[in-house]
């Protein structure tokens, strides 16, 4: 009699044992890693945060032809879905200060970044497009406003950083 229950026992232990063999190791999660155009858009994220576009300027009017000195500084720069990147900015030129935030495709040529506008309502400026190419710490590119356009051109550097305003 003892030999009959310990045979139900002994097939349950079988089973279970049958059952666990076939149950996948659980695999190490290692993450993973960033394919080629993720390492640039990080490295992009990293130089754009933070920087200071300082350069020149041109405009081809009716009036002619002029140039002055514009300034361009990323607060932030994040990348939201596809093309799509979310810059914070502050833009200086010809007397003009405003702080933006513009949501812009950045297209590649290649391993080169390309921040493009089209038609692109500013609050405060009007509304443009522009392919602005940036290549180590310099970048250029060509703007359009309608009945005025031209080219810009400059240097990008880090910005300084303020001091923390002491909370009341």
């Amino acid at each position: 009699m003892k030999s009959l229950l310990v045979a139900p026992g002994l097939v349950l232990c079988a089973l279970w044992t049958v059952a666990a063999a076939q149950q996948p190791e659980p695999k190490t999660t290692e993450p993973a890693k960033p394919s080629p155009q993720q390492k640039r858009e990080q490295a992009l994220a990293r130089l754009l945060s933070g920087a200071v576009f300082e350069g020149q300027y041109t405009v081809e009017d009716a009036r002619g032809k002029r140039m002055g000195q514009d300034r361009y500084t990323i607060e932030q720069a994040k990348k939201l879905r596809g093309n799509y990147w979310l810059l914070v900015v502050r833009i200086q030129y010809d007397g003009k200060d405003v702080k933006v935030p513009l949501t812009l495709p950045v297209l590649w040529a290649g391993q080169t970044p390309v921040i493009t506008l089209d038609k692109l309502p500013v609050p405060g400026l009007g509304t443009f497009s522009a392919r602005v190419v940036i290549h180590g710490d310099r970048y250029a590119g060509t703007w359009d406003a309608g009945d005025h356009g031209g080219h810009l051109w400059g240097r990008i550097r880090r910005a300084e950083k303020q001091p923390e305003q002491p909370t009341p």
